[in-house]
Formats: structure tokens, sequence, C-alpha cells
């Protein structure tokens, strides 16, 4: 499954200890090659409303997307983890085009999402290839057996960060671990792992699209969203489901979509500057 894993070790066993699994191959190159295409045409088509559109829950308006989350291979590495019982919380882009100066602060995701508890997962897929040089994300191996840590907002421009949010304490980046990926690749990280990555200084765009998944357990704090049953049975009914769009961008898909951001935004960005 990955090359963190030896001898006896399970995939289970890895991702505790490290607090990622890397890195994982999911799709053919060919196959992730047409999803950048994918990504490329959504560019086009919408020019300057395709960064939001894909920058959240694009599978709710995309039945190609739609169908990935469901991909029975990257279930079959999320269950070795989370258990049979999988809901698909959300789903965004990553991208940093060619030269761009865009980047990720140091943080842990569970900073402002609201859900408890922690058992939460984020697969990230490479659609093309995300290198050191192209700005991989970095991680911290261990750093979420530390817990919650403190973050400050920054709102820095061209932060991908919704809040520009970065950690309080200082980063051993000696001790950081690049998470190289080739296209059809995937990374799976929990959701208090400390990581970041850098601007993309290569002529090729950099896209991975970053799906996160938690257990039917799992419950969102302050308000009732939506998610996606992705595998087994849901026995608890904390969330409103996601029905699968009927073609791309059909109006009620994009209606539906635009409600279910609204609720989610306004438990991520409670407290936050306007």
């Amino acid at each position: 499954m990955s090359e963190m894993i030896t001898g006896e070790q399970t995939a289970q066993d890895a991702y505790q200890a490290q607090g990622f699994l890397s890195p994982i191959r999911v799709m053919s190159a060919e196959r992730a090659g047409q999803l950048a295409d994918k990504v490329a045409s959504i560019y086009d088509t919408y020019g300057d409303e395709a960064k939001g559109l894909l920058g959240s829950n694009a599978h709710f308006v995309f039945p190609e997307l739609f169908d990935l989350v469901n991909d029975p291979t990257i279930l079959d590495h999320v269950e070795d983890v989370l258990g049979p019982d999988i809901l698909c919380w959300s789903s965004s882009f990553f991208s940093k085009p060619a030269n761009d100066p865009s980047f990720v602060t140091w943080h842990q995701d569970a900073t402002y999402w609201g859900l408890e508890p922690a058992d939460i997962i984020t697969a990230w897929i490479a659609l093309t290839p995300s290198t050191p040089q192209s700005g991989c994300m970095r991680m911290a191996p261990g750093s979420h057996s530390e817990g919650q840590l403190g973050h400050s907002d920054t709102y820095k421009a061209d932060n991908l960060l919704s809040r520009g949010q970065a950690l309080d304490v200082a980063v051993d980046e000696e001790q950081a671990v690049d998470i190289v990926l080739q296209p059809g690749e995937m990374s799976l990280h929990h959701v208090l792992v400390v990581h970041g990555s850098e601007p993309n200084r290569t002529a090729l765009p950099r896209h991975g699209f970053v799906i996160r998944y938690i257990p039917t357990y799992c419950k969102q704090v302050g308000g009732r969203t939506t998610s996606l049953l992705v595998r087994g049975k849901d026995k608890y009914d904390h969330f409103d489901t996601v029905p699968r769009p009927q073609s791309d961008m059909h109006p009620d898909a994009v209606a539906f979509r635009e409600g279910a951001n609204k609720a989610v935004k306004s438990i991520l960005m409670r407290g936050a500057k306007v």
C-alpha cells in the first residue's frame, strides 16, 4: 500500500504512528491526466468563477467528481484506517498554476471544521506531479499526537487557506517530510497532522483533488451540514445527504451546493474577521 509500511506493520499502524500514508496508487496516470484536463476545461469555461467553484464541493455539481469520491480503490485504503462505515464530508481542489506564488502555511485541518471526534482523514489525489518544486505538501510526522494546537488568522495574500491560518508554534522543518506524488497517486493524512506547502516554481500547474472522509459516528458541532454515505451503513443520521448531480452544473445541483456551502461556511468562518 505504501512505501512507509514495512514487515508486519499494517496500514493502520503506519498511519497512527506517522499521521499519514504516502504514496498510494489509486488510478493510472492517464486517468489522472483526463481529470486534469477536466479541471483545465472548467477554468476555461467559468473563468474567474472557477476557483470558487472548484474550491468547495465541486463533486456536488460535476457527476465525474461525485463518482470519484465514491471510487472503490480510494475507499479500500480509507477503510483500512477508518473502518467500514464512511461518509464523504467535503471535497476541494488545491491548485497552483505554473509559477504561482500561492502557498499554504503550517496548520492543522481540524482547526475550524467543527467536527467531533477528530477521526477524520484527508485523501489528497495528485492529478499532476506534486513535487518540492511544484509545491507539494510537507508534513510533520507524528504531530497529530499532540492534539489541537493554537492557530492565528493571518489573511495573507496568496495563502490558499480560508483564513490564512497559521500555527502558533514553530515547526522543525528539518524533520518535515515532502509528500511527493505522481499523477494518479494519493496520500492520506490525519486531520490533526501539521502540514503546509510552498509555491509552485515549475512551468506546469499543480492540481490536487482533496476529499475529506469521516466515520459515520462523527458529528458536526454548531449546526447540521451535508455529507455523502460512500461505504457501509449510517445508523447515526448526523448529516443531510448529497444527491448525485444529473449533469455538469445542473441548476438543481448548483442550488443545492450553494445552500450546503453556506451552512458549512457559517461554521468554518465563525469568529473570523469579515
